[in-house]
């Protein structure tokens, strides 16, 4: 009986020896942040100031991504999900309505409020989902999450573009006003665009890029419209 064990496990051992050549077990975990040099990091050993401060710098390296396109793959190789979580409900609160008309109106504000944060967060969230499926259904070589990532940090752009407007929204309204508004949006509009596509431009198939390309455009167009009509009034 012990002579039929170990010839399996010798057997056993082989066929992993060969499966190991075939297909060999090999990687690394990437550190956002983290320098070549720092081999011996260690997430579990270090500050909790320390581990903060780098993710905080891994989004801002990120975000100068989004500012300066180019072919870079920092988005892909460390992405996350914090940068997008940030934007979007900055989006949400910027793009909120805060008057109340009357006073009999004061306990419906809160509702309203609640109500419009929901649903503007919602679409954000939604849209980023849809169009990173779509791409991942169209033959994508990245993965879901990457996407994910890549479309929320490009909303960069668009929420500057909202700040803006509300700053400007605070003086009297006009025409002008609403030209100049309608200008910036459209800029931030095709930076938004433009940024996601040279992120993503090269993980699609060459005969599939259109399909992917037009719901990334019109993901950013929705918001873009989101913030000319909320602030049209």
């Amino acid at each position: 009986m012990a002579d039929v064990v170990e010839a399996g496990s010798q057997k056993l051992d082989t066929k992993f020896t060969d499966l190991e050549l075939e297909h060999p077990v090999e990687g690394d975990i990437t550190i956002p942040g983290a320098s070549d040099d720092d081999v011996e990091l260690s997430t579990l050993d270090e500050p909790v100031r320390v581990t903060v401060m780098r993710d905080f710098k891994a989004v801002g390296v990120k975000l100068f991504h989004v500012l300066y396109p180019k072919q870079s793959k920092v988005l892909l190789r460390e992405w996350d999900l914090w940068g997008p979580l940030v934007l979007c409900t900055m989006f949400a609160m910027l793009l909120q309505d805060n008057s109340s008309s009357t006073e009999s109106d004061k306990d419906k504000t809160g509702t309203r409020i609640n109500a419009q944060f929901s649903e503007v967060f919602a679409l954000l969230s939604f849209g980023a989902v849809v169009v990173a499926l779509n791409s991942k259904l169209l033959g994508g070589v990245i993965s879901f999450f990457q996407s994910v990532c890549v479309l929320g940090y490009c909303i960069l752009p668009l929420v500057i573009s909202l700040i803006i407007c509300r700053l400007i929204m605070l003086s009297e309204d006009s025409t002008l006003l609403f030209i100049i508004r309608l200008v910036l949006v459209f800029c931030a509009f095709i930076w938004s665009t433009f940024a996601s596509l040279a992120f993503l431009a090269d993980s699609q198939p060459q005969h599939r890029k259109l399909l992917a390309v037009y719901p990334i455009f019109l993901f950013y167009f929705v918001i873009g419209w989101m913030i000319i009509s909320r602030s049209a009034g």
